[in-house]
C-alpha cells in the first residue's frame, strides 16, 4: 500500500506506544496467568534466580522459546529439559529469562524492540465498527479482518475537519505497517484525535 498521501498530510513523530498481541504462532499454548516469574528488570537474570526455581525442578519439564515483540509473538517448543539443561540454556543465551507456569512448563522469553515477522506482512491499523483505532490481522473489511488490538476511541467528526479527505479514506481502507517506526508514527499521529471521556476529545495543540 502506498502511504506517500497519508505521511504527507498527516505529521508523524515516534511516540513510544507498546503493545504486544498474540500472532499465531507454532504451537498455541499460552503461559498460565500464575506463571512464576523470575525476572530481572533492565538487567540479566541472576544465576542464583534460575537455580532457586530450579531447585523445585525434579523431573524433566517442558520447555519452550517466546520471543515478545513489539507487535507479535513467537512461541517454539524444545523439548523436554532437566534440571541441569535448563541451567545450561540459560547460561548459553544470558538475554533471556527463565520462567515456569503452574503446570511446570519453562519459559526462555525475550522481549524484542520491533515487529515481529507475522505482523510485519499481515498487521493493519483501522477503524473498528465502533470508531476505534484498531490493528487488525489483514485488511480491515476484507474477509473479515480479525481485530487484533483496540487502541482508544477516535473522535470521528474532529477527524474529518481536521484531516483531507484522502487520510481519512486511508484509514478506512487499513494502513500496513511493515517496521516499528510506521507502527509508532501511526499511533502517536491519531492518538492525536483520541477521546479520553464520553463525548469529550484529548486536546490538540494547535499546529505551527
Amino acid at each position: 500500500m502506498n502511504l506517500t498521501i497519508f505521511w504527507f498530510v498527516v505529521s508523524a513523530s515516534a511516540a513510544a506506544y507498546m503493545w504486544h498481541y498474540s500472532s499465531q504462532s507454532t504451537v498455541t499454548l499460552q503461559p498460565d496467568e500464575q506463571t512464576q516469574m523470575v525476572m530481572s528488570h533492565n538487567s540479566r537474570q541472576p544465576e542464583k534466580e534460575v537455580m532457586e526455581m530450579i531447585s523445585q525442578i525434579k523431573a524433566q519439564r517442558e520447555a519452550f522459546t517466546q520471543k515478545l515483540y513489539v507487535c507479535g509473538e513467537e512461541l517454539q517448543p524444545i523439548g523436554m529439559m532437566s534440571a541441569d539443561e535448563i541451567l545450561a540454556y540459560h547460561r548459553s543465551s544470558p538475554d533471556a529469562t527463565v520462567s515456569m507456569d503452574a503446570n511446570g512448563r519453562i519459559y526462555f522469553r525475550e522481549t524484542i524492540e520491533d515487529l515481529s515477522p507475522r505482523c510485519k506482512e499481515n498487521a493493519y491499523f483501522g477503524m473498528d465498527s465502533g470508531g476505534n483505532l484498531s490493528l487488525f490481522e489483514g485488511v480491515p473489511g476484507v474477509g473479515g479482518g480479525n481485530v487484533i488490538q483496540t487502541f482508544f476511541q477516535l473522535n470521528i467528526e474532529h477527524l474529518k475537519s481536521s484531516l483531507p479527505n484522502s487520510a481519512i479514506k486511508e484509514l478506512y481502507r487499513g494502513i500496513q505497517v511493515r517496521d516499528l517506526s510506521e507502527y509508532n508514527s501511526v499511533l502517536s499521529t491519531f492518538s492525536d484525535y483520541a477521546v479520553d471521556a464520553p463525548g469529550q476529545a484529548l486536546k490538540i495543540s494547535p499546529a505551527p
